[in-house]
């Protein structure tokens, strides 16, 4: 019988072989029998823990997304600026700190991106990721912007986060994440830049109605 508390333990323990298992192999080649031994367990307990190598790759994901999603919550909420400037660029350097663009962390990212095309349980988890960041950006954009600017603004960087890590990732040179953060920073700042007035703002997210009246009042004052 297991020792009691030794079950996150040895979760962790797989996870970390995992990741150890893909940067030395790949995903197609990380086998139960090498993660097991990277692990200094036997084959059956993954089995055990995760049923099969597909629930431990997946396992492995939801880490490396808590961990992004963590570093960022917790960064956000020791922020004393309040901004959306300074809320977006926690967000930004989240997703290029060192936890997310190490050897082990990059070489899953990648792999994980290619296999979530063909396995419908790692595509849920790609589709979390993608609208988790997209919906913080966003959140942060729209408290300058009108909603249209705002959507448009959270793709955009959305995509160019995504487009900067991975071209980062297959460079084969040191990844510049500072370079990285700088392009990201400049886009963000290009949008936030368009941000309207106050009276414009709030007509942007006032209902269609509601503007019509105000405007047929002028009209008629």
């Amino acid at each position: 019988m297991p020792k009691v508390g030794m079950q996150p333990i040895r979760r962790q323990q797989l996870i970390e072989a995992t990741l150890m298992a893909i940067d030395q192999v790949g995903m197609g080649d990380a086998s139960i029998a090498l993660i097991a031994r990277l692990a200094g367990v036997s084959n059956g307990i993954i089995s055990h823990y995760f049923q099969d190598k597909n629930g431990l790759i997946a396992a492995t994901m939801r880490y490396l997304m808590s961990v992004l999603n963590e570093n960022v919550v917790a960064n956000r909420q020791a922020l004393k600026d309040t901004s959306p400037r300074a809320h977006l660029q926690v967000i930004i350097e989240g997703n290029f700190d060192a936890s997310q663009v190490n050897g082990p962390a990059m070489k899953t990212w990648l792999a994980f991106w290619a296999s979530s095309m063909h396995q419908p349980s790692l595509h849920r988890l790609q589709r979390i990721n993608d609208h988790r960041l997209y919906s913080n950006l966003c959140c942060q954009f729209r408290r300058v912007l009108p909603l249209p600017d705002a959507r448009t603004a959270a793709r955009g960087l959305a995509a160019l986060i995504d487009g900067l890590w991975l071209r980062g990732a297959l460079s084969g040179d040191a990844f510049d994440t500072d370079q990285a953060k700088q392009i990201a920073y400049e886009y963000m700042d290009l949008q936030l830049a368009k941000q309207t007035s106050p009276d414009t703002q709030n007509q942007a997210s006032e209902p269609p109605r509601v503007a019509i009246a105000k405007q047929a009042g002028a009209l008629h004052g």
